[in-house]
């Protein structure tokens, strides 16, 4: 990572980060504070001693996510099977900087790879299939209450159907075309999106449901090869949640897809889908990252390369 990530990026340093925290929370200005170099695209990250996390988001209107996750997570995550970040605080703008911030435990476990499309098979990476698969189908089942179906910090794009990105997909591609040093088979990813906006509407789904929304390697925590935590909750939506479906394509090799299809038990077309906004979205990183986060680039590369290779040993299905 080089440089700011956003035109509008927020100037964030620990000298700004020390003072909130000392002003905000005085308990706390004698833990150490240090930042983190996974810092991710939407927050800036920073460890204060050995048990806490500071998140501050990177641009103008990121309290928005800081206080969905403060109101909505203690509901959601006891209802979920894995560890979810827990909401200890939440810091009020100051001292030059214009957003809340939030104070979350620290969780143990490490981002999981990012499986290529030959990856091999083994009794961890299936049990993590079912782990997320688990954690997919509890989501989705947790009712809605009214209040979040009215709640606009609860209305997203990635919960709209698929076809709502086709122009902007249409033009991740022709971006991708002008990247120098980017080996993708364009031509195959367009058919892949155009077979997948051309099915038919899908069933698996019919009334809103929770989704996360940003489910990839970068959001899970894993502790011997299985899933311990699911992370950053700050696009939590209420909608379409075949979006979830990504995570498939993103840290399970073809077999333990399979596994993970099975036991979330979708229809194909949504499957089909969730295939086609695993490349929508991994094709977008690269025109915004391409000279910033190299590696996120990577692992969406890898991403890009595993939907195709699905498509190719399973055409339409």
């Amino acid at each position: 990572m080089t440089g700011p990530l956003h035109d509008d990026e927020l100037l964030i340093d620990l000298n700004l980060v020390r003072a909130l925290v000392d002003r905000a929370l005085p308990e706390y200005a004698s833990l150490p504070l240090s930042r983190l170099g996974a810092s991710g695209s939407s927050n800036a990250l920073f460890r204060l001693g050995d048990g806490l996390l500071i998140r501050l988001p990177r641009q103008p209107g990121g309290s928005a996510s800081i206080e969905k996750e403060a109101r909505w997570l203690p509901l959601i995550g006891p209802l979920l099977p894995v560890s979810v970040p827990e909401v200890v605080a939440v810091g009020e703008p100051g001292l030059g900087y214009p957003e809340r911030w939030s104070v979350v435990r620290w969780l143990d476990g490490d981002v999981p790879a990012v499986a290529e499309s030959a990856s091999h098979v083994g009794p961890m990476r299936l049990g993590l299939a079912r782990d997320l698969a688990a954690v997919v189908t509890a989501l989705h089942d947790i009712d809605v209450p009214q209040s979040a179906v009215a709640d606009p910090q609860l209305r997203w794009y990635r919960g709209a159907p698929l076809e709502s990105m086709d122009v902007t997909t249409r033009r991740y591609i022709a971006e991708c075309r002008g990247i120098s040093g980017l080996d993708l088979d364009l031509e195959a990813a367009l058919q892949v999106w155009e077979e997948a906006i051309a099915l038919p509407e899908p069933v698996s789904w019919s009334e809103p449901r929770w989704y996360h929304g940003d489910l990839v390697a970068e959001n899970l925590l894993v502790r011997g090869g299985r899933l311990a935590a699911v992370l950053d909750f700050g696009a939590l939506a209420v909608g379409d949640p075949t979006v979830d479906l990504i995570v498939a394509w993103d840290v399970l090799d073809p077999a333990s897809r399979d596994v993970f299809r099975r036991a979330v038990g979708v229809d194909e077309t949504t499957w089909l889908r969730g295939r086609a906004w695993a490349l929508s979205l991994a094709l977008g990183t690269f025109p915004y990252y391409w000279s910033t986060m190299t590696v996120r680039c990577a692992s969406r590369l890898a991403v890009v390369r595993s939907v195709l290779a699905d498509a190719v040993s399973t055409p339409g299905a």
